[in-house]
């Protein structure tokens, strides 16, 4: 479940509520001890903040295709590094936190949305990066008006 006050915003400059749109980047990482979330939102992602080793991070940007916008998120399942059990537990594990971590960035940016409602109705979709071809997917999550409900 989302816990707003379990969440931490950074907003980077340049980017303001209100810029950049396309482009728009965001970074969360969360603590396992203590289950706070931490999102940056700014031009680049905030690479400087992700765990080399667990990987666990959640990017997403928005991008425009054909004069629509979509979000656009990733994460890293397994370059070789884990084993294909280790690979599909991570999977799994992704799959079901997505809702959190799409929710989490909602609630974080809310302003931004507050000035551009028509992005409320985008699709979603997270590419799910892996060696292991039955884990490398790009699967659609639905509309950030969705997750609105969630906290």
């Amino acid at each position: 479940m989302f816990n707003p006050s379990k969440l931490s915003v950074s907003l980077l400059p340049p980017a303001t509520d209100l810029l950049p749109v396309e482009g728009r980047r965001y970074t969360l990482t969360h603590s396992d001890k203590t289950g706070d979330l931490f999102l940056s939102i700014g031009y680049q992602y905030n690479y400087p903040v992700v765990n080399k080793l667990l990987r666990d991070e959640f990017l997403a940007k928005w991008i425009s295709q054909n004069g629509h916008y979509m979000m656009k998120g990733k994460v890293y399942v397994s370059g070789g590094e884990f084993d294909e059990h280790t690979a599909e537990n991570r999977f799994m594990i992704f799959q079901r936190e997505a809702e959190l971590a799409i929710t989490a960035v909602i609630y974080g940016d809310r302003r931004f949305f507050a000035h551009y409602p028509q992005l409320l109705d985008s699709p979603i979709v997270i590419k799910y990066q892996s060696n292991y071809p039955p884990f490398n997917k790009t699967l659609y999550h639905g509309a950030p008006h969705q997750f609105m409900n969630s906290y």
